[in-house]
């Protein structure tokens, strides 16, 4: 993957407003809701790794009493930034959640494995992730494992099954909502870029919504974030788009 140049806070601000964003429920007293709406980003940083310069993350979702359906994106300005495709189902009832996701990459100079329905073992561009997850409130750990797909290998040359968890916890602070956040590789993996068990993710986020009319506020979000096993720190800026 490889990282496109840095266009500037304006070209992000115009490319995410030509973006819609929208969020309503589906009917006067219906328990299906429906989310369209997208955000924008100075740098794609997913896990602790770079994965972009300046993108487009565009959301789409239906919900219906825990059960959901969501479809996520991301197009970075520069035409040499990957493209991202990702499909998740998943369940949550109280604190606790589970889900399955299918994430799509389109890398240049991959035309073969570049097509959506190639499936084929070793060649295609979709990783299946399982996850499974429970928020206490004042704290929320989630644990996701590769099971199929085009996942990384260990250091024996086997499928590392790669899998990734994270402790994060929110706190109000300044009239921001904040998010620290620590995660982890616990094995070896290509995928990650570790030899063993690492930390890979450490980041501190801000939100604070910008009232824009009576009805209508954007939420404008900064964040660190660092990676203790690469030894790589970013600083990212964005916003979302949705009514």
């Amino acid at each position: 993957m490889r990282k496109g140049k840095r266009l500037g806070l304006l070209a992000m601000m115009m490319a995410a407003t030509l973006t819609a964003g929208a969020q309503e429920n589906a009917g006067a007293g219906s328990d299906v809701e429906t989310t369209v709406a997208a955000d924008a980003v100075s740098q794609y940083i997913w896990r602790g790794q770079d994965l972009g310069g300046i993108s487009v993350q565009p959301t789409l979702g239906v919900s219906y009493k825990g059960f959901s359906a969501t479809a996520w994106g991301s197009v970075g300005l520069e035409s040499t930034d990957t493209k991202e495709f990702d499909i998740t189902v998943a369940y949550s009832i109280g604190g606790f959640n589970i889900g399955v996701t299918d994430y799509w990459f389109n890398q240049n100079g991959q035309d073969a494995a570049n097509r959506y329905f190639m499936y084929e073992s070793h060649k295609t561009n979709h990783v299946f992730e399982a996850n499974v997850g429970y928020d206490f409130g004042v704290a929320a750990i989630q644990w996701y494992t590769n099971f199929a797909g085009n996942d990384g290998v260990n250091d024996k040359g086997d499928r590392a099954y790669s899998s990734y968890v994270e402790l994060s916890a929110p706190f109000k602070l300044g009239g921001c909502d904040w998010t620290a956040a620590v995660g982890a590789v616990p094995m070896a993996t290509t995928f990650y870029g570790t030899t063993g068990f690492a930390v890979t993710n450490t980041s501190l986020k801000a939100t604070k919504d910008i009232q824009v009319t009576p009805s209508f506020s954007v939420p404008v979000f900064a964040q660190i974030a660092a990676n203790p096993c690469n030894q790589k720190a970013y600083f990212v800026f964005g916003f979302t788009l949705q009514p």
